[in-house]
């Protein structure tokens, strides 16, 4: 997959405009190499306008074998290396897969479309997740697979990227021919000057709290017309997603809402006395196959289309961007020369 191309200057300056989950990654590789490196983007710290924000942050690639190509999954299992050696509090506590028994033949075809997990009987589950205690009779548990809170992470990569030497520039937005380094453009849909083949998918969410369900791991509940998971994240509350809508607008319908919610409480009866805490949406940037891309131009290389998989393949697209510019290496399954 790796071939070597000409060598590369090992110390050249880094340019990284885009402070979401893609950016950040390459800023933290390149400032961690010994480059001096700028990450620009235009909004402010707190980041609410970018995709990362809006994400569920599960570190799955196992999971996500179902329905995403191998290339998905390569690139995924070497991110949960990455994740682990430059964020080693990442929790890595696997995920949980469960379905009710009128749906079981969803659950056969997800577990037959993956690896990497154990069946576990009705006990089990309830040994690992004692909230679910005799709510389904069979489960399919990934015990390497990881997940990140992306409000806390982004914040804590961003000052990893500080204590490496990186600088971070907030409220800028340059034009990549007006940098005099070499630029890295990870602006996901605002990069269609670049990629007029980006498009938009929306992913809806709901923040919900409450303090009668504990659970330690991301639980995915399959279902042939709303699959959902549920991720735990601190002070009790939990992110309710799994909508992709080839729909490019922020709003979140009442029908998802609707479904995400009946959804969730089909996995406990306690979600339907929780708090809402946030409804929204986020348009993940892809490319008409659902793969990412690294393009590499003379003074250029642009990183898009994570599409919904940003938090799991942002990590090796770095390392695969740092090998192209320190060494020369191109990955053919995801490079292309401009």
């Amino acid at each position: 997959m790796l071939q070597k191309a000409r060598e590369k200057r090992a110390t050249t300056p880094i340019a990284v405009i885009g402070a979401g989950i893609a950016g950040a990654w390459q800023a933290l590789l390149f400032a961690k190499a010994g480059h001096a490196v700028t990450l620009h983007e235009r909004g402010n710290d707190a980041m609410a306008s970018a995709t990362s924000y809006w994400a569920g942050g599960m570190l799955a690639p196992w999971c996500e074998a179902e329905v995403s190509e191998p290339l998905v999954t390569r690139l995924g299992l070497r991110s949960l290396a990455l994740w682990r050696e430059h964020a080693p509090d990442t929790p890595f506590n696997g995920s949980l897969v469960v379905a009710h028994p009128r749906d079981r033949s969803d659950f056969e075809r997800f577990a037959h479309m993956t690896s990497g997990h154990q069946r576990l009987q009705c006990d089990e589950v309830s040994k690992l997740e004692p909230s679910l205690d005799g709510r389904f009779r069979e489960a399919l548990f990934f015990p390497d697979e990881g997940h990140v809170e992306p409000r806390r992470v982004l914040p804590e990569l961003h000052a990893c990227i500080r204590a490496a030497g990186g600088q971070i520039q907030f409220g800028s937005a340059p034009e990549a021919s007006g940098i005099e380094a070499l630029a890295i453009d990870c602006r996901g849909l605002a990069a269609r000057d670049t990629f007029p083949d980006l498009r938009g998918v929306k992913g809806e969410e709901i923040i919900v709290e409450t303090d009668e369900i504990v659970l330690s791991r991301p639980v995915r509940l399959l279902h042939p017309r709303w699959p959902l998971y549920i991720i735990p994240r601190e002070g009790n509350r939990f992110m309710i997603g799994a909508t992709s809508i080839e729909r490019e607008d922020d709003g979140v319908s009442v029908r998802s809402a609707l479904e995400l919610l009946s959804a969730a409480y089909a996995v406990h009866p306690a979600f339907g006395e929780a708090r809402i805490v946030e409804i929204g949406s986020g348009l993940r940037p892809a490319f008409p196959d659902n793969l990412p891309r690294i393009a590499i131009g003379k003074e250029r290389i642009a990183v898009n289309g994570l599409f919904r998989h940003g938090f799991l393949l942002a990590p090796a697209l770095a390392e695969l961007t740092l090998g192209y510019v320190a060494r020369g290496e191109i990955d053919n399954e995801v490079m292309q020369c401009r």
